[in-house]
């Protein structure tokens, strides 16, 4: 798996230039700074709040107006009982490792992906192949670099194995990423040890309401909730009738165990999330999905994800769902739609994929 990214001209990306540009700029920074700053929050300039405003209006426009669905605006608190009936007190988590000697904390995927990664990086050098090199995370790249111990060459079936591995990371549960580390004797790149199994660690900030313990409650990790427990609202608001579909923009809070890659894994994050309502016995048809029917997406099916490749075949939605590699119009309808909200606000849709 390609871990190389490019720009639309196709340089190579540079992140670390392009983050010191932004902080330049006034774009964005670390929260509290003069404290010393916080992993995971970042406070945002005029430039791109301004930016972030205008994709906001455009999405509204695309998807609420456009739509007619409803608006929502929900609470940030949630009470501990509604996120112990949808399951998220008991697994909304991610994995972690420990370094039993230095006391560490790693991210069972992150670990795993680092170390790969640097081992593959290293037998492309030993068998005299081109390595794009891409500015990241100062520590990350230590840590690969120290993980990678000069250019080893792989075995074919072994290199094959990585790549599979990677491009399926995202499925393991927590005994199957240990059952990894435990096979490709993943170890702590930092130091060298060997980590202890991981373990599951919720991500939700907890709070209480009020001066009592005894209504725990959190700050929302999705805006989801708020809009399911306000169904039966939105059922008599709509005259009883199906389908509708209700939106929401707000933010939601992550306890990240490792915050990296700037804006892309943060502890406080906006959302914008649609849930639509429809009546099963009614069926999934969708009243417009005929003007949608011709648009062609990438899309990458479940064998082609087994099979460890990412490379999404350009299907069109109408075949998609006569075949049932989509399973309704509903939901193919509304695929397009995100596809041309993409478009709308300049994603480079030769990186875009539906899986």
């Amino acid at each position: 798996m390609s871990t190389d990214y490019v720009t639309q001209k196709g340089q190579p990306f540079d992140r670390a230039a392009f983050e010191s540009l932004l902080r330049r700029k006034v774009f964005l920074w670390q929260s509290f700074e003069p404290y010393g700053s916080v992993k995971g929050l970042f406070d945002y300039g005029p430039p791109l709040e301004q930016l972030e405003s205008q994709v906001i209006q455009i999405w509204r426009d695309h998807f609420i107006r456009s739509e007619k669905m409803m608006a929502l605006k929900c609470s940030m608190l949630t009470p501990y009982e509604v996120l112990k009936t949808s399951g998220h007190v008991d697994r909304f988590a991610d994995y972690m490792c420990k370094d039993p000697k230095t006391g560490e904390i790693l991210r069972s995927d992150h670990l795993i992906a680092d170390v790969l990664e640097a081992r593959l990086k290293s037998d492309k050098e030993a068998r005299g192949e081109k390595v794009e090199e891409k500015e990241e995370d100062p520590k990350k790249k230590k840590k690969q670099a120290k993980a990678a111990k000069g250019a080893v060459k792989l075995d074919d079936a072994v290199r094959q194995e990585y790549e599979h591995v990677l491009a399926m990371l995202d499925d393991y549960t927590g005994e199957g990423m240990g059952e990894l580390i435990k096979k490709y004797d993943i170890r702590n790149p930092s130091s060298g040890n060997e980590v202890e199994p991981p373990v599951s660690v919720n991500l939700m900030f907890q709070t209480q309401i009020g001066a009592s313990s005894n209504s725990p409650a959190f700050l929302r990790p999705e805006t989801a909730q708020g809009q399911f427990l306000s169904f039966q609202k939105l059922l008599e608001y709509s005259d009883g009738q199906l389908p509708f579909a209700s939106a929401s923009i707000g933010y939601s809070f992550r306890n990240e165990l490792s915050p990296r890659a700037g804006l892309l894994r943060v502890r406080e994050f906006l959302m914008a999330e649609i849930e639509h309502f429809v009546d099963p016995e009614g069926g999934k048809a969708h009243p417009k999905f005929h003007t949608v029917a011709d648009v062609k997406l990438p899309l990458l099916d479940r064998n082609t994800q087994t099979s460890g490749s990412t490379k999404p075949t350009m299907v069109a939605i109408g075949e998609a769902v006569k075949t049932k590699l989509v399973d309704n119009e509903t939901l193919g309808y509304f695929l397009v739609r995100i596809y041309q909200f993409m478009q709308k606000i300049g994603i480079d849709m030769n990186k875009l994929r539906f899986r």
